[in-house]
């Protein structure tokens, strides 16, 4: 596991250089009053890997802005990719206060080792269009949720693709949520686009998401709590954590109404890397609550995922449920 004795440690995205796999992290202070109180104190933190099990912590990668920037409460989720010409992108998720509540937009930052970073002056990049997404003028969610940019390449060459968390402009105040989307060029430049999924799926927000195929099949990954889940989806008393779509492509379409959860409560924000050594893809999560429902807030372990039949299942004995 990865844990860090001053503070608490969540949401994270990888990287792999060939050499290195590169883990960047959430973290704040274990001295703050109580563990919810840490997304208003988050920096992205950074450790480096040969094998995803044995880290070794470096410099922090990012950390909040000076008032008035986007990101002047804390620096939230994102991912990394590279450009052709050999240049790191990071986007993340700027947090800031206003008087109706927290707002989230996007920016990103660079780098040529993957060590040093930085923000871009164009930043942010993206941000809530009520066109198509639900913003905090709508007063239906404690938060305007636009966060955790997942980049991706077009599969057919065309540029790079984003997805989002986010919510619908329309629908049942807890059945919003929506993969929100973005294309752009160069990395540098973004067009904001209709979200790739509809609401009325079930969940009021898809956290955290990844697309990957796996053994040859598309699927979409994302958390969701059971706080969040709708009314019709959690009456069953189902506890929320990691879930899983299937997929047509990279870009869907996701079938979000049939998603089914690959973790219980306790591990969230799943990520999967590709092992270069053993072949196989690694799933990784951070523990998120303990068997007394305390916060945890350190990052497990890998182990191996795969298909069981239709199934996409963990490396375990339960049928793909961690517990």
């Amino acid at each position: 596991m990865f844990s860090l004795p001053e503070a608490w440690v969540w949401d994270f995205w990888l990287a792999d250089d060939g050499q290195h796999y590169h883990l960047f992290f959430l973290h704040a202070s274990r001295a703050l009053p109580k563990p919810h109180d840490r997304h208003y104190r988050a920096s992205i933190g950074h450790a480096i890997s040969t094998d995803l099990t044995r880290w070794t912590r470096v410099q922090d990668a990012l950390v909040r802005s000076d008032a008035t920037a986007f990101d002047d409460l804390a620096t939230w989720t994102g991912s990394v990719v590279r450009h052709p010409d050999g240049t790191w992108f990071m986007f993340y998720t700027g947090a800031s206060l206003t008087p109706a509540g927290n707002r989230q937009q996007i920016g990103y930052a660079t780098s040529s080792d993957l060590l040093h970073w930085r923000k871009s002056g164009a930043n942010p990049v993206l941000s809530a269009d009520p066109r198509w997404y639900e913003v905090l003028a709508d007063g239906k969610w404690h938060d305007e949720a636009f966060r955790d940019p997942w980049v991706v390449a077009d599969p057919d060459g065309d540029g790079w693709h984003m997805l989002i968390t986010a919510r619908a402009n329309e629908g049942a105040a807890d059945d919003r949520g929506v993969v929100g989307h973005a294309w752009s060029p160069d990395l540098r430049t973004w067009e904001l686009r209709p979200p790739l999924t509809e609401p009325g799926q079930g969940f009021g927000q898809l956290e955290v998401t990844q697309v990957e195929i796996v053994d040859g099949r598309p699927i979409l990954l994302f958390s969701c709590l059971d706080g969040d889940l709708s009314k019709d989806r959690g009456s069953d008393g189902t506890s929320g954590g990691v879930w899983w779509a299937g997929a047509d492509s990279l870009l869907g379409p996701y079938d979000i109404a049939g998603a089914r959860q690959l973790t219980g409560r306790s591990l969230y924000s799943g990520r999967i890397i590709w092992n270069r050594d053993s072949s196989e893809w690694k799933f990784l999560a951070f523990h998120h609550d303990a068997a007394d429902g305390s916060f945890v807030g350190v990052i497990s372990d890998p182990q191996p995922i795969s298909w069981t039949g239709q199934t996409l299942a963990l490396g375990r004995t339960d049928a793909g449920i961690s517990r």
